[in-house]
């Protein structure tokens, strides 16, 4: 192989080595920050589990969080429909704001 060819093929091989490692991070930034989300546990995902259902009217808890940055607690509901609605809740386990999730969204 003459040396052109060398310095090319090397170049790409670098190349994508950097974008690959690029994407690695990225997949691992995401990562890191779903990793710092705390659930609620105990009496409390009991209350606001039915808290969040009652104010929806129906479903399942797909997932929640303690300390959201919009409220105390947060309590995210999957309608039959595939519809997902974050239900936001005090430390009484009150609404206190909502958000239906869209496609749009993602």
């Amino acid at each position: 192989m003459d040396r052109k060819k060398k310095i090319a093929l090397t170049t790409s091989v670098v190349a994508v080595g950097l974008i690959a490692g690029g994407a690695g991070v990225a997949v691992a930034g995401t990562l890191d920050d779903d990793a710092t989300e705390t659930s609620i546990s105990g009496t409390a995902l009991d209350q606001a589990s039915e808290a969040a259902l009652d104010f929806v009217g129906g479903g399942r808890v797909t997932g929640t969080e303690v300390g959201d940055e919009e409220s105390l607690y947060e309590v995210e509901v999957t309608r039959g429909d595939g519809t997902q609605i974050d239900v936001q809740l005090d430390e009484n386990f009150a609404v206190v704001g909502s958000k239906t999730d869209t496609e749009d969204d993602e």
